[in-house]
């Protein structure tokens, strides 16, 4: 079957034609394949068995790479064990130990299939706990939830009443002033503030009165001086920055913390952890305390999964995995800025970021950052044998890949330098990716 076939057999079952936005037509070049039949370590391939190098990592889910063999064994173990059970298991319990001990200032965990579940349950707590309604995210960071809350804060508002997002506020990251306007705005009324710790957008240092702090420690200040849930999502930055979430790495402790993707190698897996007294509104045990129903899901628990997460976490700690993710990370970081400095477009091609969150910014020749630019990036690399929506490095990218990768680049910029002299409607087949937040298509 051609990948036309695909795409439209594809859209004609699934809404979107996959089950995340991201993994849609519209996010990749018209080369990409437009459905994968397996991947094993870095690699994927499609139906008709062509073979890209990944960089994409199941939205970055999969960190030691697919297919990891003591990873799908742990699962398979469980398996056999039933699965799913009708009551809590020994591995639940082990499980929520690990997770807690894994995050400096957790007491409880709850576990669930999907992040939006997770943050979602932690704002539910924040306006349980504290009685108030407001919720501030940042402007910069694209996603947290699929639930209404969240969404009604993007272009995408069709299905969605004012009034489920009116109480969700936005600020600029790594500006400080424009939280604490929100807080002056809404005195003794803001629940919760809920931010990434980072994305390739880090979080400034600055120096106030005399002592070094970052962003991140001002937003648990003003937080913490306003009696306002701090609350830190680590879908992505959790099991990349360090095994103990990038709180550890930047020196903050939220009250609450949301994980997800990586923590057990692309098993569907989401935790919602935090301080007891926050975690406890969704308690049963405090009689004559008033309820909040809080995470109640069938499949949150399932042993599987919970499997392999702590297979994860064991092959973590042996492997050193973090250490490698940055090695590699910043290898491949210099690398293709050393490709794009060699060729003279260091100004319209560039990795931006860090080891761990990189990113390919792509300009036009006016200097204005481009999709279009973007999308020849990614079509002249899948040419070449890599699959680069993003880059999410695994600890199975070793040095090969990186020599492939390094060989797929400068290929790839020698087209982008060309475009740039000549035009892109001469090098890009096909459409431009499109932003996932739009209001049409």
């Amino acid at each position: 079957m051609e990948n036309e076939d695909y795409k439209r057999k594809l859209n004609s079952v699934i809404p979107g034609g996959a089950h995340t936005y991201s993994r849609g037509d519209d996010q990749y070049p018209s080369n990409a394949p437009a459905i994968l039949d397996r991947g094993k370590g870095a690699y994927v391939w499609d139906p008709s068995g062509k073979k890209y190098l990944d960089y994409g990592m199941a939205l970055r889910a999969v960190t030691l790479g697919y297919a990891d063999e003591n990873v799908n064994m742990a699962a398979f173990a469980q398996m056999e064990k039933g699965v799913n059970l009708t009551r809590a298991t020994t591995l639940e319990l082990e499980a929520a130990e690990t997770m807690v001990g894994l995050v400096k200032g957790a007491d409880m965990v709850k576990f669930a299939k999907n992040g939006s579940n997770v943050t979602t349950a932690a704002v539910k707590i924040a306006r349980a706990y504290t009685g108030r309604k407001y919720v501030c995210v940042p402007k910069q960071q694209p996603f947290f939830s699929f639930d209404d809350w969240f969404i009604g804060t993007t272009p995408i508002l069709k299905g969605i009443p004012a009034e489920h997002h009116s109480t969700t506020l936005v600020f600029e990251y790594n500006n400080i002033a424009s939280l604490a306007a929100l807080f002056d705005a809404h005195p003794g009324e803001i629940a919760a503030v809920i931010m990434e710790p980072a994305t390739t957008l880090l979080p400034t240092v600055c120096e106030i009165d005399g002592k070094q702090t970052n962003f991140l420690k001002q937003v648990q200040s003003i937080c913490n001086k306003n009696g306002t849930v701090f609350i830190i999502d680590e879908m992505i930055t959790g099991f990349r920055w360090h095994l103990n979430g990038a709180q550890a790495y930047y020196g903050i402790e939220p009250d609450i913390s949301t994980f997800g993707k990586g923590m057990a190698n692309g098993f569907a897996v989401a935790a919602l952890v935090g301080k007891r007294e926050l975690m406890d509104v969704g308690s049963i045990n405090k009689l004559g305390s008033e309820r909040t129903f809080l995470l109640s899901t069938t499949h949150g628990a399932e042993m599987c999964g919970l499997g392999a997460f702590l297979e994860t976490v064991k092959t973590y700690r042996e492997q050193n995995v973090i250490d490698h993710l940055w090695n590699f990370g910043e290898k491949l970081f210099n690398g293709i800025n050393q490709i794009s400095a060699g060729l003279n477009i260091k100004d319209f091609f560039y990795m931006d970021g860090n080891p761990v969150s990189m990113n390919y910014v792509a300009k036009d020749n006016e200097g204005a950052v481009s999709l279009g630019f973007r999308t020849l990036f990614s079509q002249e690399m899948i040419k070449n044998g890599v699959l680069i929506p993003w880059i999410a490095p695994s600890f199975m990218h070793r040095e090969e890949e990186l020599d492939f990768t390094m060989d797929a680049a400068e290929k790839s910029l020698k087209v982008v330098k060309q475009a740039l002299n000549e035009g892109l409607e001469k090098y890009l087949v096909g459409p431009s990716i499109k932003p996932v937040f739009r209001q049409f298509n």
